[in-house]
This record gives structure tokens, C-alpha cells and sequence, in this order.
């Protein structure tokens, strides 16, 4: 659920800080007081296109902050995980929009797109309102509302596999039936290749082995050269060892004498002694390593130059020589095999195809019954918000020339407002009035089954008064109980039956730089919130009238 947004100079808005409950919660106020001020600035916060405009005026920019609650499995949080953000406690989304018209926006701190953006901000709450082109309006999520009300989401999860099965199945099939295609086509080629490639037997880093031989062994006089002249300086006559050797004696029949002053001195030639006895092992070690051998180098320049050849004429890399044995023993054996790889092939992919269709069929008719019993309940729902003369329909259109992994059907929602009128989308059946109560009815039904946490009305109410503000009350209070629901309303039915109820007021404000028009929101207790009651009954003026019977109202909402 939404917990706090927090607005900074946005159009009339210059510091604004609201926190949010569960249940119904009503925004109120006089027309042009700013109402919708606080839904762009939401909007913008989860994803909406920003606008210069909205930046108040003096100021560089605007920022809005939007924190959100969620429940620990929501499907907000894994799709964080999967783009690197991870979420201990709330969501917290910040939106900053310049007033050169750029853009930026960050979800606990760590800048994300406005594509990732908008497509969280779709998971975490749904506006609806009289012009709304999103959310229930949109065909693409019809089929997905379906399945969460009719609880096929496990149906259609399975339809997904079976489909992702099929086509690799129908992939692998191509790409088997393109290799017998190209041998058969190239096949004394192919056994020419495999032949050569067989006789030389490539290895995987052979190339770069030989190549580090072949410049050792080409520099393999030079090398020994210069290990003999080390030899020579360590072991001649005469030599640095010899004249190490003496001195150390020497002084080894004084070292008792000396009362333990020339130890260190002794231990140190005894230490540079060994390492030159070391020195001269490495070098006997080097000696046979760099032994010169004409053959073998002929050996390994030979074997280097046939590998490169071979690659050269094949057009790959020497190391790519033993995958490319591999892939025309594969184009050979599907010649050999008579056929029978692809004849398995075909069967695996006939086999799945089949598995794909059962469960499509299968779920494309539990998609019809779904419709029908979502249809009656959406009917129920339709006469106490005077649409008793509409019908309402769930179209499941089987198209099974045009699978896919959500299966084989279309589905979309239709009306007819009047008998009479034949049924067609919501957007273009039903006029701003009469689309908001279907979608109020439509959502009633839905709740909790595939609805984002907070659902957010925008007036949803105006035009109508009397027993249809009361349905539409008594509704959104039901939808509050599982979902939290934010509605900005003119009717004072509706506004009763909220838990709590925010005032929206727009006021001048005399400041260093002179007057200027500013939007304040002030929760409301008990005692204002039945004064704001009255003010919606009466208007301008609110009378004891319309004081008791906002008594009323609220009395009735309990």
C-alpha cells in the first residue's frame, strides 16, 4: 500500500508531506483546489511522462516521493531482485522533474529507467478515472484479469511450458532438417573434411603450445650459450665459489675463538655457498631443456603450419578445428543414420505440439467457464449503479491459427450501455460516467484477484448522486477491505463511508516575493469532517439541514 507521499514545489504545491492507511481513504475539496495536482504528482511518481509544466514556477525543479508497504512475496520485489535492487522494508520511488523538461527517477536510491519505472508503478497501484485509457481499458490485460479471477494462472503456467517445449521442439527440428539439407548437398565435401580433419587429430590449444616450442627451440642456441657462460663464471678455475670456499675455511678455525663474532658472518657465505650450488644445478636443468634439435623443431613448424592451413582453408580459427570435426561428424551421421535422428525428431516435436494443444484446449475452455460465471457477477453488480439496462460480456475468442505461450485465446471485455446498442469495447461503448461504474463494478468483482495493492478513483462519482452515489460508496468501502483505495470524490455518500478523509484547499499566500496561490491538504478530524460532509450537501453555505444530515450519512456508513 501507498504509506506516504511527499511533494516538493509541483504546479500550487510548494511543500506538502501526507502519510496513508489501509481501508478508504477520500480526497474532498472545492473544484479547482488542486485535487488533481496530487494525482500527477503520484502519477509522475510511478511513471507517468513528466512535464516541464509541472515544475512550480521559480523553481529548477520538482521532486515527489512515494513510499509504499508491501507484502514480502508481492511480485514488485522479485522484479527488483532481477534488475539489482534489493528491498529490505519500503519501496521508496523518487521521481525529479526539471524545468528544462528532463527527467530522472530512482527506486531506494538506485537510479532505474522510466520504462522500469512505469512498469512498477503499474504493479503497485492502478488510477482510474471518467477518461482513464489504462488498466481495465487495456485488451492486452484482459485475459490475465480472467485467469486471476477464475484462478487458471497454475493452467496457464503449465500452456507457457508446453509452448516454450513445443517451439524448441520445432527449432531443433529445423536445425536438424537444415544439417541434412547442407551434407547431403555438400557430402563428398563433408567426408573429404572430416577425413583431413581426422588425420591430423586437432587439439584444443594446440596452436598456442606449439607456437611457444617453436620460438624456444629457434632461440635454443642463444639460450644455451648464455647458460654456458653462467656455468663457466660459477665453476671455472679460479672462480668466485673456489675463493668463497677458502675464505669460509679459514675463518671456520677462528669462529671459536672469537667468542661468537664472526657467526653471522660465517652463516651468511655458508648461505650464499648453497645458493650457488643451486645456481648451478638450475643451470644443468636449463642445459636439457634448450638442447637444440633440428627435427623436432622441423617437427613442430611442420604440425603448426598444417594446423594453420587447415583453419585457413576451412575459415576458422585454428582452435576452433576440433568443434568443427564435431559439427560434420554430426552432418555425417544424420546422412548415415538413414534418417532416423529426424525421424525422432519429428515425433518429438508431433508429441509436443500435442501436449501444447491439449493443455490449450484445456485451458481455453476453463476460460469460458470463467467468463461466464464473471459475466453473471459483473451483471449483479451493474443495476444498483443504474447500468440495469447494460449488459456486460466476456469474450473468449479461440484462435488456434494463432498460438502462443498464453495459449490460444483472445479476450476482451465488452459492454452495451442501452438495449439496442450492439456490444463493443469499453472506451468506445460507454461515456465517462458510465465507463467509471463499470470499472468500479469490473474491480469490485476483481479484488485481491489480480489487482495492484492500491487503486486510486478519480471522481468517479461526478454526474451521479442520490442511491447511485450510495452504490458506488458502498463499493468502494467493499474494495477497501482487501485492497487500500484512494478516491477523489464529490459526493458526500461516498465521502462518508471513508476512514479517513483529506481536504483539499487552495488559499492565496502573501510572501517576501508577493502573493501567490498555494494548494494545502489538512487531515480532517470527526468535527471538520462532518463540516466538510455538510459543505458537499449544501454548498457555499451549510446549514443545520445539511449538517444533520451528514449526520446521517455517517451514521448509515457505522
Amino acid at each position: 500500500m501507498l504509506s506516504a507521499l511527499s511533494i516538493r514545489d509541483i504546479v500550487l504545491i510548494e511543500k506538502l508531506d501526507l502519510s496513508f492507511e489501509d481501508g478508504l481513504s477520500v480526497l474532498s475539496g472545492e473544484t479547482g483546489a488542486g485535487k488533481s495536482i496530487l494525482l500527477d504528482a503520484l502519477g509522475l511518481a510511478l511513471g507517468a511522462r513528466g512535464d516541464s509544466s509541472l515544475v512550480r514556477t521559480g523553481s529548477s525543479r520538482g521532486i515527489v516521493t512515494a513510499s509504499f508497504s508491501l507484502a514480502r512475496n508481492h511480485t514488485v520485489l522479485k522484479l527488483l531482485a532481477e534488475h539489482g535492487i534489493v528491498v529490505e522494508g519500503d519501496i521508496v520511488i523518487r521521481r525529479i522533474q526539471m524545468a528544462d523538461g528532463r527527467s530522472r527517477a530512482s527506486i531506494n536510491d538506485q537510479p532505474v529507467s522510466i520504462n522500469l519505472l512505469r512498469q512498477i508503478g503499474g504493479l503497485l497501484s492502478e488510477i482510474h478515472g471518467q477518461h482513464d485509457d489504462r488498466a481495465l481499458v487495456d485488451v492486452a490485460s484482459h485475459r490475465d484479469l480472467l485467469d486471476a479471477y477464475g484462478g487458471l494462472e497454475p493452467l496457464a503456467e503449465k500452456v507457457g511450458q508446453a509452448w516454450q517445449v513445443w517451439r524448441n521442439a520445432v527449432d531443433a527440428l529445423d536445425g536438424q532438417r537444415e544439417r541434412v539439407r547442407r551434407a547431403e548437398a555438400e557430402r563428398d565435401f563433408v567426408e573429404h573434411a572430416v577425413k583431413e580433419l581426422r588425420d591430423l587429430s586437432p587439439v584444443s590449444g594446440e596452436e598456442e603450445a606449439l607456437a611457444q616450442q617453436r620460438q624456444l627451440m629457434m632461440n635454443a642456441e642463444q639460450f644455451s650459450a648464455a647458460i654456458s657462460e653462467a656455468r663457466d663464471a660459477l665453476s671455472g678455475d679460479g672462480t668466485l665459489e673456489g675463493r668463497l670456499n677458502a675464505a669460509l675455511r679459514k675463518l671456520e678455525r677462528r669462529r671459536d675463538q672469537a667468542l661468537g663474532k664472526l657467526d653471522q658472518l660465517c652463516t651468511s657465505l655458508e648461505r650464499v655457498i648453497l645458493e650457488m650450488g643451486e645456481a648451478q644445478r638450475a643451470i644443468s636443468d636449463a642445459e636439457h631443456v634448450f638442447t637444440f634439435d633440428p627435427r623436432a623443431l622441423e617437427k613442430a613448424e611442420e604440425r603448426l603450419f598444417a594446423l594453420r592451413a587447415l583453419a585457413r582453408k576451412h575459415r576458422v580459427q585454428v582452435g576452433e578445428l576440433p568443434s568443427l570435426l564435431l559439427r560434420f561428424d554430426a552432418d555425417l551421421q544424420s546422412i548415415h543414420d538413414g534418417g532416423e535422428t529426424l525421424h525422432r525428431m519429428m515425433a518429438e516435436e508431433q508429441e509436443t505440439r500435442k501436449r501444447f494443444e491439449a493443455l490449450a484446449a484445456e485451458l481455453s475452455r476453463s476460460r469460458r467457464a470463467a467468463a461466464r460465471l464473471l459475466d453473471k457477477a459483473v451483471m449483479a453488480e451493474l443495476p444498483p449503479l443504474k447500468l440495469e439496462r447494460a449488459r456486460f460480456e466476456t469474450l473468449v475468442e479461440e484462435r488456434a491459427e494463432k498460438p502462443g505461450p498464453q495459449g490460444i485465446d483472445r479476450v476482451e471485455f465488452v459492454v452495451s450501455a442501452n438495449p439496442g446498442v450492439p456490444l463493443g469495447p469499453l472506451m468506445r461503448i460507454a461515456s465517462g460516467g458510465e465507463l467509471a461504474r463499470f470499472m468500479l463494478a469490473l474491480k469490485v468483482v476483481l479484488a485481491a484477484k489480480g489487482s495492484a495493492p492500491t487503486l486510486i478513483f478519480d471522481e468517479i462519482d461526478t454526474g451521479v448522486g442520490g442511491a447511485v452515489a450510495d452504490a458506488m460508496g458502498s463499493r468502494l468501502h467493499r474494495l477497501a477491505a482487501d485492497l487500500q483505495v484512494l478516491c477523489v470524490t464529490h459526493s458526500p455518500q461516498v465521502a462518508a463511508r471513508a476512514r479517513t478523509h483529506l481536504l483539499i484547499s487552495k488559499m492565496e499566500e502573501v510572501g517576501g516575493t508577493g502573493a501567490r496561490m498555494v494548494t494545502r491538504v489538512a487531515l480532517l478530524s470527526s468535527k471538520s469532517r462532518r463540516e466538510e460532509i455538510a459543505r458537499m450537501l449544501s454548498g457555499a453555505k451549510v446549514t443545520e439541514e445539511a449538517r444533520a444530515q451528514a449526520d446521517r450519512l455517517l451514521a448509515q456508513a457505522g
